[in-house]
Formats: structure tokens, sequence, C-alpha cells
């Protein structure tokens, strides 16, 4: 039997450190919320692959329309001989996208390429070519996405130079002592010093911070940028590639907000493991590029439009919308056990829906990230047969993505292998 360290070895060999590895598990199935390496040991995954499998691994109904798709044909391009289902996945996510606004969509292969056609889609409607982003935001790897990101190491660190007329402020996060007048004074002061509005095309904010940290911005925030934008004539772009799909507790996290953004981009969680995003936004906006202007070979591959149909309906079925509240009501339960144990490291907890994270502090104190321990969390979780994942503009958050259908059992014994994690720890210093 192949081992997972000489796996580990055979990987270094032949694939660019750059592309590295959280853990050193190498997966030969999953299940549901469950994963087992090619030792047949298992693991809890409350990371679902960095929110895609937020309906579980291999979902049964998602198998079976993907091989259904696969008997029939799996590439022709959706640009050159179209066919039914890229149809269909539109119509379904230009009516449930947020806002009452008529909608059109297209379809790409990465939540990275979704962001980079926004961008083109609000310079094409403008004709205006100054993006403003937020700090700790993380919008991809692409050249532009990298200038989107808010954040040097390691997402940009040795890759510029990177375009131009890209800004960044504030987000506002009170846990750090950024307000949210901070944030927009940030925006003023920028409209005043670095680039006029009317020559701001777009403004382009994750409504919960991935990357980042999972930090949410506030309804009267998002309020503040909708007005902003409507005055000025500047394109919204809600970035929902980690927070759509029912993952916070709503099928997208603007409706949490009841605010209309005027581009959204999806990702992720749309089809349940299979390559495949998309841009969804106002009819106006969208048909501003011209014939060909935007795509790709790959963008709404027809056995990516068959799992995402698939995955909706599963939403619809299951009830994922409500199963992500209550499981974040679980996940926050037993957090808050966990911060009264470690209130000198466990620091703010964040829930909305089942978008879940803690952060790591030294001594109680904020301001003290403990990059370290979370390192150390993530090794040992997984060395005990949990999954979880780091994040955070400090290297000290932990983030939990559990997929949605997750159950009641398996939640409290992964919080109990958590809990275990942190006895070792504190144990070892």
């Amino acid at each position: 039997m192949t081992s997972n360290s000489q796996m580990q070895q055979r990987k270094e060999k032949v694939i660019a450190k750059g592309q590295g590895n959280l853990t050193s598990i190498y997966v030969k199935r999953a299940k549901n919320a469950e994963l087992w390496d090619i030792e047949n040991n298992r693991y809890i995954d409350f990371g679902s692959g960095i929110a895609v499998s937020n309906t579980g691994h291999s979902h049964p109904q998602i198998v079976e329309a993907v091989k259904q798709q696969l008997d029939n044909f799996s590439h022709t391009c959706v640009m050159v001989t179209p066919y039914e289902n890229a149809v269909a996945l539109a119509e379904r996510l230009t009516e449930i996208a947020p806002g009452q606004t008529p909608k059109k969509a297209i379809f790409v292969t990465t939540g990275a390429e979704a962001v980079e056609n926004c961008v083109k889609i609000a310079r094409a409607h403008t004709r205006r070519r100054g993006i403003i982003a937020f700090n700790g935001g993380f919008h991809g790897r692409t050249n532009m996405t990298m200038g989107l990101t808010g954040k040097i190491t390691p997402y940009k660190n040795l890759f510029g130079p990177f375009p131009n007329e890209i800004y960044h402020i504030p987000f506002p996060i009170a846990y750090h002592g950024i307000s949210e007048q901070q944030s927009l004074g940030a925006l003023q002061t920028l409209f005043k010093v670095d680039i006029d509005p009317s020559d701001v095309a777009a403004i382009i904010i994750e409504p919960v911070q991935g990357e980042g940290g999972f930090y949410a911005a506030s309804t009267s925030f998002l309020k503040a940028l909708r007005a902003i934008c409507d005055q000025h004539g500047i394109v919204m772009i809600a970035d929902e590639i980690q927070t759509g799909f029912a993952r916070t507790g709503k099928m997208f996290c603007m409706d949490h907000h009841d605010i209309e953004p005027d581009l959204i981009t999806m990702a992720k969680g749309i089809a349940g493991g299979f390559p495949l995003a998309a841009v969804v936004g106002k009819q106006e906006i969208m048909d501003s590029s011209l014939p060909g202007g935007l795509g790709g070979t790959y963008g709404g591959s027809p056995v990516g439009c068959a799992a995402a149909l698939a995955v909706l309906d599963v939403i619809e079925q299951e009830k994922l919308v409500q199963r992500a509240v209550l499981i974040g009501q679980q996940f926050a339960a037993r957090l808050e056990i966990l911060r009264r144990e470690f209130s000198q490291t466990v620091g703010e907890i964040r829930v909305c829906g089942a978008m879940i994270a803690i952060e790591l502090i030294v001594d109680g104190d904020a301001n003290q990230p403990n990059a370290e321990m979370t390192r150390k969390l993530v090794q040992q979780a997984s060395q005990q047969g949990l999954i979880l994942l780091s994040c955070g503009s400090r290297s000290n958050v932990i983030r939990f993505l559990p997929p949605l259908t997750i159950s009641d059992e398996l939640i409290d014994e992964g919080m109990a292998i958590l809990t275990e994690c942190f006895n070792i720890l504190h144990k070892d210093g």
C-alpha cells in the first residue's frame, strides 16, 4: 500500500512548490462529510474543499446527473454549438440572484475568471477605468484578480507588476478597531486624492470576506456603498464565490441585506465540485460587451451545468438554506464552550450560517494574532482525523466550512476532536 508520505515525496518531485498542500493527506474516496485517505484513515471534513462541496461529497443525485450527461457528450463549447442545460442553468441563476431587476448570465470556469469578467463588463458599461477593492479581500490568482486581492503573501508576493487603476480601502472590522465611518471616509479621501468617482467603473466587495478572515459587512455599510454607487454611476460587484449557494443561511449573502448588486460572481458551491463559475447581473450592464468579448473554451461545461442543476435541486429538496442556519447555531454553541475554556487563546467567534470562524490570539489580546497556534491546530486536527482550514490577513483564523449535508452527530464528533486538539496544544505549551 502506498503511504501518504510516499505520495507527498512523489508530488514534491513533479508539482511546483508554489502549488503547495495544507496537509499530506491523499484522499482515496469521500462521502458526504467524510474522507478516507490512501492509508484508509477516516477524516471528518470541516472544509468542503474550501466551500465547494456544499451538497456533500459524491451526492448521489449529482453523480447521477453527471453520468447521464457523460453518456450524451462531455464538451462541444457553449459558444460554438450550445446545449439546453446551459440555458436552463442561466434561467435558474437569473431567477434566484438577489433583486428583481431582469438579469442575464455568462459562464466561465473559475471564480477568478468570474471576477475578471466582472471588471471587463463594468468597464465596457461605464467606459471608465478605476476599480476599488478592500484590504483583506481575496478575488483570485490571475494578474487582474491578484491586483484586486488585498493581501500580499502568499498571493501577490513575487508576481508583480499588477494592472493599473486598482485602489484599496480598509474593510470595516470592529474587532480590529476599523469602523464603517473610517472605511467610508477612506473612500471619500480616495475620491479626492487618487481618482474622481466619475472615473470609477466598479467597487467590488465580498459581503463576508473569505480568505480575509470571515469578517462580515453590515447591512448599513453595504447600503452606504450601494448609495454611493448609485450616486456616481459606479457598478457594484458582490463577490459571492465563497458565500453563495446556501452557505450563509440564504441562497446568496446579499439576500440577508435586501440589497441588489449590479453584478454578482458565483463559483465554488455552484456545481458540487465540478469546475464552473458564473457572472449574473443586471441585463443592461451584462449586455454592454460586444459578441465574442466574453467566454472561454470550457466555460459553461455541459458536465458542470448538469451538476449545477442537480445542486440547485438538492439545495431546495433538502432545505439546505435552513440547514446552514442550524449548523451555524450548533457550531456557535460548541465554540462558546471552547472560548470559555481557552479564553486567552480563542478571541472572536464569527458565524454567518455555516460560514464560521474563530480568531486565535495571544493572552486574550485581539492585537496579538496567534498565527503559530493556528498553524499547529490545523496540523494537529489532521492527525486526529479532522480537516480544518485557516485563513485571515494575519494568518490566525480557523474557518469552518462543513458540507451543508453534514449530520449533527458528525459535527459533535468533529468538535470533540477540536477540543482535544486544543487540550493537546495547551498541554504542550
